[in-house]
Order: C-alpha cells, then structure tokens, then sequence
C-alpha cells in the first residue's frame, strides 16, 4: 500500500465544471432555466435520445437545484461528471 493517496477534493462552496447526461430530450430553450447550461441532444435509434448538459455551476446548490428540475421533469439520470479546468 502506497505511503500516501492523493485524494482530490472538492470545496461545495466553489464554481466546477459539469457534465450531466439524462436520457430523453430537452430542448435548448430549457437553458436559462437550467443556470445556463448548453444543452445537446445526441438521438441513436437503437438507443433513443441522450442529452448533456454542460456548463459551470456556482456551487453546489446551484448544482442541487439543476438536478431537482431535472428530475422534476422525469428525465432519467445517466450521468454527472465533475470536469478539470474549471
């Protein structure tokens, strides 16, 4: 076992870079609602539609309250993903 891990952690209070990924569309005109976020649909017909949504959130709350609309709106969650560079 290594002496030390590096564990990389994440402030809540801190803007990051996401990703979400729901099954099912919505449209580009849900943005504003969804703090701004680009929203792409990728349609597979064996698959059906998956949306992302990418874009940076203020902080966790802001991240809470996307995800709540989304499942307000019955879109089933694949995916949320923290990315570098933020």
């Amino acid at each position: 076992m290594p002496k030390s891990q590096s564990i990389k952690s994440f402030s809540f209070d801190r803007q990051g870079n996401y990703r979400i990924r729901v099954r099912g569309f919505l449209d580009e005109s849900w943005s504003e609602r969804l703090g701004g976020m680009r929203i792409t649909t990728d349609s597979r017909r064996d698959k059906g539609s998956v949306t992302s949504l990418v874009g940076a959130m203020r902080d966790q709350a802001e991240l809470s309250g996307v995800l709540n609309t989304l499942y307000e709106l019955h879109l089933t969650l694949l995916s949320v993903e923290r990315l570098d560079g933020d």
